[in-house]
């Protein structure tokens, strides 16, 4: 739709992504061989009647994989909508440095996902207001009630981005859990005799205990007991574990008592120090990997890959969807190598928060339409037809008889050899199209049997469970990785609290004091966590810690949440 923005992000350099050349090759004679069916639903689909595909173009300021050019469901989803997307990621840069150098060009793709950097492209004014079209999409419209959508309206009361995976229908299916936790190996647990690890301690004393006696892979590659994802943004990974081990949900930026609502510095807490002085203890005894304050996010997710690595904080979302295909096409998932999270607090006896039911809705970023798309109604029409149901089926189960099966009382189920190439890389990039950034649903579909996306189905997610991880749930009692870990009800009104945190500038003091903070810890927590005299080492990042007047940012989050609270109660 917008060549000029095309022309533009193909020439800054600075960029370094593609926008003409997809990251997989196609598949091989025998993968085409089965979409027959495919193309069957080409033919059968419901293109527009002039037969005209609108192209538009689309930029998700997050790593991610381009599809083929000649992807077919996505021309399947092109002939019954209309419309398709060239979609592009962020490479090589940081969010907020490819936000800043598009708004520098002055020119955009017609579709954006700035991450951090939507402020930045809210202050530009690159981004259209959509206040006035909303009342003519449904299907948009119908994601979120009024009281959600006045939270998603920025200062100057106005909705300029559409928040993408926060929404459920109809009942709600969770079986991944797709959000933090301490992670660990199967084959850690089956070796120990699938112990009770509730603490801190406890994990870390299994992993030590594992290592020791299994220093290496079955082939003989030396195993990483414990890593630890640090760069940019993702250092969630190493800085905001205190919260979960104090029981607190995962409102990221601060700690939230329900019940007197007020805010806490978690950075702060005897947790806290008693946190990273264990990360202190495990570093210098080699459990610890020395390259966890260097190493790139690709090397990060290249590492987990190898199956070498036993243990490690992170979020799902940030590592599975890459790391368990790749363990599952090496054929590592059977030698015990996925990962299960465990419900792991300071002290014995607490309740953990790491799960929380219902959607997690973010204010802070979504999927925006462009100054620069030239077809702003055709745009929201696409995302619109993207939420029908049965182009929602397309994006996340596939075609029917070639990626998914229908039971006579229309269950949907995968048999195993779709399962594989449901994981294969040149399949994905030739064959499937989620459309992963736009807007979606959980939940349970329209006709009220299947759920949204097969991860939620019970029966289809156990059966495509390897019988490593299927031996390890039934070891705990567990059907689903959220039995392992159990859930809490959904936070206050208030949750969460991240998403105004992520909207801070320099603009406030609180605003300040946030990226100093953030500058600080980046700094500092790497150096606490080699130091020789963790006591001295953590005195020294208290003292500067302070210095960023970190009370001038919990005074504008206790700000923030007392007017979300005040602004809940005229809906209740």
């Amino acid at each position: 739709m917008k060549k000029k923005a095309l022309v533009s992000l193909l020439m800054t350099a600075t960029l370094a992504f593609s926008m003409l050349t997809g990251c997989g090759n196609s598949a091989d004679s025998s993968e085409s061989a089965s979409t027959d069916k495919a193309t069957e639903e080409k033919s059968d689909g419901g293109e527009k009647a002039d037969g005209e595909i609108k192209e538009f173009t689309a930029f998700f300021a997050t790593p991610g994989t381009e599809i083929n050019d000649d992807n077919e469901i996505q021309q399947i989803i092109a002939e019954k909508t209309g419309a398709k997307v060239k979609e592009t990621w962020l490479t090589g840069q940081t969010d907020k440095e490819a936000v800043g150098t598009l708004i520098a060009s002055g020119e955009y793709p017609d579709f954006i996902e700035g991450g951090s950097g939507t402020p930045q492209l809210i202050d530009a004014g690159a981004l259209v207001p959509l206040d006035d079209y909303l009342d003519s999409y449904p299907n948009i419209k119908a994601l979120f009630t009024e009281e959600e959508w006045n939270k998603i309206r920025q200062e100057d009361g106005k909705i300029y981005f559409i928040p993408q995976f926060s929404t459920i229908k109809g009942e709600e299916k969770v079986c991944t859990h797709n959000d933090e936790a301490f992670w660990i190996q199967t084959r850690v647990l089956k070796w120990a005799g699938y112990p009770k690890v509730e603490t801190m301690d406890e994990y870390f004393q299994l992993i030590e205990d594992y290592n020791e006696a299994n220093p290496t892979m079955e082939d003989g590659t030396t195993n990483i007991p414990y890593t630890i994802l640090c760069e940019d943004w993702r250092y969630f990974c190493l800085e905001n574990a205190p919260q979960f081990l104090d029981g607190y949900p995962n409102d990221g930026s601060v700690i939230v008592d329900p019940d007197t609502l007020k805010v806490i510095d978690y950075n702060t807490t005897p947790t806290a120090k008693r946190y990273f002085g264990k990360l202190n203890e495990e570093y210098h005894k080699g459990i610890v990997d020395p390259e966890s304050f260097t190493q790139t996010y690709d090397e990060y997710i290249a590492k987990l890959s190898t199956g070498r690595v036993l243990g490690m904080i992170d979020q799902w979302w940030d590592f599975a969807y890459n790391v368990n295909d790749s363990l599952k096409q090496q054929g590592l998932d059977l030698q015990g190598c996925n990962y299960v999270p465990l419900p792991i607090t300071i002290e014995k006896g607490m309740k953990n928060q790491w799960h929380n039911s219902g959607g997690v809705l973010n204010v802070s970023s979504g999927l925006a339409v462009t100054t620069s798309c030239d077809d702003v109604e055709g745009a929201l029409q696409f995302v619109n037809d993207l939420l029908d149901q049965d182009i929602h089926n397309l994006r996340f189960w596939g075609v029917e008889g070639v990626d998914y099966e229908v039971l006579d009382n229309g269950e949907f189920y995968r048999r195993e050899d779709q399962r594989m190439t449901a994981a294969d890389t040149a399949y994905k990039a030739a064959h499937l199209c989620t459309y992963s950034y736009f807007p979606q649903y959980n939940g349970t579909s329209d006709d009220g049997i299947n759920a949204n996306k097969p991860d939620g189905q019970a029966n289809e997610f156990y059966d495509g469970l390897n019988s490593e991880v299927q031996e390890c749930f039934e070891a705990y009692g567990a059907q689903t990785y959220v039995d392992m870990i159990g859930t809490s009800e959904a936070p206050g009104s208030w949750y969460p609290m991240w998403s105004y945190s992520n909207t801070l500038t320099t603009n406030t003091a609180g605003g300040t004091a946030w990226i100093k903070m953030g500058e600080i810890k980046h700094e500092y927590l790497p150096k606490v966590v080699m130091a020789d005299n963790f006591d001295a080492a953590w005195t020294e990042y208290m003292d500067v810690y302070a210095g960023c007047n970190p009370q001038d940012f919990l005074d504008e989050m206790q700000t923030e949440l007392d007017r979300r609270m005040e602004e809940a109660a005229k809906f209740n």
